[in-house]
Order: structure tokens, then C-alpha cells, then sequence
């Protein structure tokens, strides 16, 4: 998200860099205008502004036998998107005070559940400090809109382990928005892979419908669901999981991991 300032007149037309919000019922001349920078810029892949960071990867091993994780950071300044490919989250990427205040990250994994694979999207909507909460719908939409772009950069940044596993295209994507206010706390399935990355008409984020139930693996050691445990850290449950379900116990000792 970039930076939130207050801005001391309103330009003539609105630039497509910025989203702007407006105080009503007041005369235009008037309104008090707050610019919110999206997150990914413009809603549209150009793949100049990507970077690729393969970090101990194999392109060659399919991601439901060797862990895949993705890691993409924006930069407000250089409009330039970082992708990590990488065993695990890359952390590393995550620090400094720019993205502990922005919280603009996407992480995201690859998942075997029963034998299907499956894209698993996490982002941040609020919590943290105040900023965050109070711009809440705000960010939700932004991240909505360019999440396709997100996955394109996925795709692109990826090319050859969708070259070489096509069928990885049909994949189903899990979005899971997490919040501290229970309206934005939750997941959506946006589809196959090849239709949650296409950009629509209406210039939006295909969306999601959102689900009760996520597909849970095997309680049991077995050879269909990869990997054991989430290398995500967010710590927040979303509302439809149990304390008990494994995947709230993933969440949990991978949080607890990553803040020793």
C-alpha cells in the first residue's frame, strides 16, 4: 500500500497510479482527499517491471513432491515487482520498515490436498497498527483488483514449471484474506489458475466465491497430500476453522516457528 498523505488540492484528472477517497456531503471545491497508491500499480502485466529470484529451486521437480513457494513485494518508488521462487517463504524479503508498514506483500504456496494441487494466496488486510484497520475495505478491494496481475507475474515468473506441467493451469486458487475485522477475515476459491491470472473486461479481480469448508488433507501419514506443513506464517484463523483442524495447526506452529 503506498504511502497515505494528505494531499492539498485535487488535480483536474484523477492519475490511474493513485486511488483517492473523498469526504461526502461536502461542495467539490471542498473535499478533502486522501491518494492511496495501489499496490501493484496499473491493473495490467508488464513484465520489464518483474524481477525473478530463484532461490534453491528445481525447475525440473513438480511442486507436489518438492515444497514451491512464491514471495512478490512492490516498490512504490521503482514500480518494480520481486517474485522469490523458493522452497519456503522468503522472509528476508519481508523486512524493513517499508513492508512491516505497507503489509503490500503476496505470498503464496503450492499445495497437494488428496491428490489435487492447488494454489494457496495469502494476503494481508489489516492489523498491525491503525492505518491498516482504518483503510480495511480499502485494501480489500485493491488487493481484489490486482490479484490477477499477482498471479500473472506467478505465471510468467514461473514460465518453465507451467511449460513443463501444464496441467498446473487447472489448478484451483485459494485467496485467503486475513484480517483482525471479521468481514475481511476469510477465503475465496477464484478458480483455475489460467482464469484467476486472466484480467477481466470490466478492468477488476475476477473475485471469488467464498467458502465455509477449505479442502483439508489426510488426518492420517500418506502419500497424497504434500507438503506436511505450511511454510505461511500468518498467525489469524479464519472464522469456518476449528482450533482442532489441522490446517489451524498448521498456521499455528509455523507462526510460532518463524517468531523464535
Amino acid at each position: 500500500m503506498g504511502t497515505l498523505a494528505a494531499a492539498p488540492v485535487l488535480p483536474s484528472k484523477l492519475k490511474q497510479s493513485s486511488l483517492f477517497l473523498y469526504r461526502k456531503g461536502l461542495k467539490r471545491k471542498n473535499l478533502a482527499i486522501v491518494p492511496v497508491a495501489r499496490l501493484f500499480g496499473p491493473s495490467i502485466f508488464e513484465s520489464s517491471k518483474l524481477k525473478v529470484l530463484f532461490l534453491g529451486v528445481d525447475e525440473e521437480k513438480h511442486p507436489g513432491k518438492l515444497h514451491r513457494a512464491y514471495t512478490l513485494t512492490h516498490s512504490d518508488i521503482t514500480s518494480k515487482i520481486t517474485l522469490a521462487i523458493s522452497q519456503k517463504i522468503n522472509n528476508t524479503q519481508l523486512q524493513g520498515w517499508y513492508n512491516r508498514l505497507q503489509r503490500d506483500e503476496v505470498v503464496a504456496e503450492w499445495k497437494k490436498v488428496q491428490g489435487k494441487m492447488s494454489l494457496h494466496v495469502h494476503c494481508h488486510i489489516s492489523g498491525g497498527h491503525f492505518l491498516l484497520d482504518l483503510f480495511a475495505r480499502l485494501r480489500y478491494f485493491i488487493f481484489c483488483k490486482e490479484l490477477p496481475v499477482v498471479l500473472k507475474a506467478f505465471v510468467h515468473g514461473d514460465v518453465n514449471l507451467f511449460n513443463n506441467y501444464p496441467e498446473l493451469q487447472e489448478a484451483l486458487v485459494w485467496v485467503y484474506f486475513h484480517s483482525n475485522i471479521p468481514e475481511f477475515n476469510k477465503a475465496e476459491c477464484w478458480g483455475p489458475v489460467k482464469e484467476a491470472a486472466a484480467p477481466t473486461s470490466g478492468g477488476g479481480g475476477v473475485g471469488g466465491v467464498q467458502v465455509d469448508k477449505m479442502p483439508e488433507p489426510c488426518q492420517e501419514d500418506c502419500s497424497c497430500c504434500f507438503p506436511p506443513l505450511s511454510s505461511i506464517q500468518w498467525p489469524a484463523k479464519l472464522p469456518h476453522e476449528n482450533e482442532e483442524s489441522f490446517g489451524a495447526q498448521q498456521q499455528q506452529q509455523s507462526f510460532q516457528q518463524h517468531t523464535r
